[in-house]
C-alpha cells in the first residue's frame, strides 16, 4: 500500500511535485496520468465528451462515446424519481428540457443506460471514529462489489485516515478488491487517552491530522477518475468528519465535478463515539453529493441499513438516463456552468450534477 497526500499522486507514472504549496494551484493542476494498463481517454475537459463513432450528432439515441461530432458536447448521467423516491423508467427525450446558466439547450442525444461500463471508487474511512463499524463496512461493501460489478466494469479501493492509501488499483477482479478491503485497518496516527463522554478511546495526537477526507476525495477524482470515460462514481464509507485535510470541501467538489464523477456517501457514524462533542459530519457531505449528482444515505452502525443503502446505489447506477447537448455558450474559459434538467409534467425529482467547468481543450 502506498501512502498518499495532496502532494503525492495515486497513478503509477506521476507524483505530484512536493513544491506545490498553494491550494489553488493544486486544484487547477493537470490530471495525473492514469494506470498504464488501462485505455487512456482523450485529453480534454472531463465535463465534456468528444464522442467518436459514425452516427450523426442529431441521432438522439446515440449515447456519449458513440456519436461522432466535430464540436464538444456536454454529457450527463442522471436519475429520475417520483415524489416517493422510486426510480422512474421509460422516459424519452421529449420528457426533458436542459438549461445551461438559464439558457435552454438543444438535446443532441438521449438514452436510458443500464449496461454501460462503470468505473467505481470505494473510499473507506479508517480513522479512529470508525473502529466499531469497519468490519461491517468490509463485509457488506465486498458483497456489494460482487453484486454490482460486471466483466466490463472496474473498481479501486482507497483507505484514508491520517493520510490516504491506494490499497487496490483499477481491477475487474472482485477477489482482489475484497482482499484489499480486508487489509484496511484502523489507523495508528492516534494515541489512547480519555475522551469525555466516550469512556476513552482514540484521539488525535498533537501533530497529526485525524481524517483527510477532503484530500482523499480530491485525489480520487483528480488522479484516478479524471481521465476515465463513461460512467464514473465514488462511494464514500465515512462519518463525514474531516480533520486535517490540506484542501477544503469546495476543492473536493470541484475536482469531482471536473472528473464528471457522481459521489455517494454512506454516512456510517457510531454516534456513541463522539460523546459530548457531538457529531456534525453530514453537512459537508450533503454539499458534495448534491453538487455531483449523488446523495447521502444515513446508515448509522446497522448492517441491514448499510446493505439497503448499497442496494439503492446499485439500482440507481443501473437505471441512469444519459443526455447530451452542445452548449450555446461555446467559450472554453474555465468557468463553471450551471446545468438544470427539468422534467415536463409529473412530480419528478431529477438527481444530477449541478454543472461543469468549461475547460480549454488540451489540443488547442
Amino acid at each position: 500500500m502506498r501512502k498518499l497526500s495532496v502532494f503525492q499522486g495515486f497513478s503509477r507514472t506521476l507524483i505530484f511535485a512536493a513544491v506545490l504549496s498553494i491550494l489553488s494551484i493544486v486544484a487547477a493542476a493537470p490530471c495525473a496520468a492514469q494506470n498504464p494498463d488501462r485505455k487512456g481517454a482523450d485529453s480534454q475537459a472531463p465535463a465534456t465528451q468528444k464522442p467518436a463513432d459514425s452516427q450523426k450528432p442529431d441521432d438522439d439515441q446515440g449515447p456519449a462515446g458513440t456519436v461522432k461530432v466535430n464540436v464538444n458536447v456536454v454529457g450527463l448521467f442522471f436519475n429520475v424519481k417520483d415524489k416517493h423516491g422510486a426510480l422512474i423508467p421509460n422516459l424519452t427525450k421529449d420528457d426533458f428540457q436542459v438549461f445551461e446558466d438559464g439558457a435552454l439547450q438543444t438535446i443532441k442525444y438521449f438514452a436510458a443506460e443500464s449496461n454501460l461500463p462503470l468505473t467505481l471508487g470505494m473510499l473507506i474511512d479508517s480513522s479512529g471514529s470508525q473502529r466499531n463499524v469497519l468490519d461491517m463496512e468490509k463485509q457488506v461493501g465486498g458483497a456489494f462489489l460482487r453484486q454490482i460489478l460486471t466483466d466490463k466494469d472496474e473498481a479501486y479501493v482507497i483507505d484514508f485516515n491520517v493520510d490516504a492509501e491506494l490499497v487496490q488499483d483499477f481491477t475487474r477482479d472482485v477477489h482482489r478488491l475484497q482482499a484489499a478491503m480486508n487489509k484496511v485497518k484502523i489507523n495508528t496516527g492516534y494515541v489512547t487517552g480519555p475522551l469525555p463522554g466516550a469512556g476513552g478511546g482514540p484521539v488525535p495526537t498533537a501533530n497529526s491530522p485525524g481524517t483527510v477526507l477532503y484530500d482523499a476525495v480530491y485525489l480520487s477524482a483528480h488522479d484516478m477518475l479524471a481521465k476515465e470515460v463513461g460512467r464514473k462514481a465514488m462511494i464514500l464509507l465515512t462519518d463525514g468528519e474531516d480533520q486535517g485535510s490540506r484542501l477544503k470541501i469546495k476543492d473536493a467538489i470541484e475536482a469531482a465535478q471536473k472528473a464528471d464523477t457522481i459521489c455517494y456517501v454512506l454516512l456510517i457514524a457510531d454516534r456513541g463515539f463522539y460523546g459530548f462533542g457531538g457529531y456534525g459530519g453530514d453537512s459537508a457531505m450533503k454539499k458534495l453529493t448534491e453538487q455531483t449528482g449523488g446523495r447521502v444515505i444515513e446508515v448509522g452502525n446497522k448492517p441491514d441499513k448499510l446493505k439497503q443503502a448499497f442496494d439503492q446505489i446499485g439500482q440507481e447506477l443501473r437505471s441512469q438516463y444519459n443526455i447530451g447537448y452542445t452548449p450555446t455558450n461555446g467559450k472554453r474559459d474555465g468557468s463553471f456552468r450551471k446545468i438544470e434538467i427539468r422534467a415536463k409534467g409529473g412530480e419528478y425529482k431529477i438527481q444530477a450534477r449541478s454543472g461543469y467547468y468549461a475547460m480549454p481543450r488540451k489540443d488547442q
